[in-house]
């Protein structure tokens, strides 16, 4: 496995791939990886000759009180972790490497699905995920790219631009990898408390709860209230809990195809998740 720094070292190392008509995998991370990111990798594997795996904690998708400075950053220990699961080459460049010494004038804004779940407590969040993933796509130049489903929204986000900017390759959504108890593996669980990761998986108990009770014939608005009202017994502070159609347009009636989305901080750590029902009719 190697490891490039440089836009110029990853392409001298992709040539002869790209020469021999290899199918190229990207998966695009910010790092301090967990299983979750290892199984987009194991999925990528199964699908690509090459392998590639960028590891870049992007500035301009932080917010001004978020944490950029903190956030975690294992490179070697992701590199043992990436050679393990069959990755090929690690991308790692530096802010200056990605961004250069000049200001940067263009920018990327996906509108609609943007606008609420996380994008209304996160302004500019998205922006800042669209230009740095689309700057990796026209360095990468992969045939697939693939991303957790955690994170729906930006999936949704990247499928939307890609589609928009005819950019060149598959978006592939892989399932939420999630612990034994049910959370959804996520590099910021590691700032959870003891105390607080024994009440985390509530909301992905909360989630099912509501799933069974839609089947039931419970109905959509008081499934919702019942999720908000377990999560903040439980000691979250909810920022939102909503259904939309898997294309994220808001829906009021369990009639069709659905998707329940959850963002909650406890303590100081925020936390998504969702879950996709189908709807049937019998």
């Amino acid at each position: 496995m190697k490891t490039e720094t440089t836009i110029q070292g990853l392409a001298a190392s992709l040539n002869p791939a790209r020469a021999a008509r290899k199918i190229i995998g990207f998966v695009p991370t910010m790092g301090n990886l967990h299983e979750g990111h290892l199984n987009l990798v194991r999925e990528a594997r199964k699908l690509c000759d090459v392998v590639v795996v960028s590891i870049f904690v992007n500035p301009i998708q932080f917010g001004p009180n978020e944490d950029f400075d903190s956030y975690p950053r294992t490179l070697e220990h992701d590199q043992h972790l990436l050679a393990d699961v069959g990755c090929d080459i690690v991308f790692a460049p530096s802010v200056e490497q990605m961004y250069g010494n000049q200001p940067r004038l263009t920018n990327i804004t996906v509108g609609g699905i943007t606008n609420d779940l996380c994008g209304a407590q996160r302004p500019g969040h998205f922006d800042g995920v669209a230009v740095v993933v689309t700057k990796l796509f026209n360095i990468v130049q992969p045939n697939f790219a693939f991303f957790g489903q955690k994170d729906y929204q930006q999936l949704a986000v990247i499928r939307q631009f890609v589609r928009d900017l005819n950019i060149p390759l598959e978006v592939i959504g892989v399932p939420i990898a999630r612990a034994e108890d049910g959370l959804a593996l996520s590099s910021r669980n590691g700032y959870l408390s003891a105390e607080n990761r024994a009440i985390a998986p509530t909301i992905y108990q909360s989630l099912k709860t509501a799933e069974q009770a839609l089947q039931a014939g419970a109905s959509l608005p008081d499934a919702l209230a019942n999720i908000r009202n377990t999560l903040m017994q439980a000691g979250f502070a909810v920022d939102y809990v909503e259904a939309r159609t898997p294309e994220l347009q808001p829906i009021e009636v369990f009639n069709q195809n659905t998707v329940l989305f959850i963002a909650a901080k406890l303590g100081a750590t925020r936390l998504i998740d969702n879950l996709q029902i189908k709807f049937s009719e019998s």
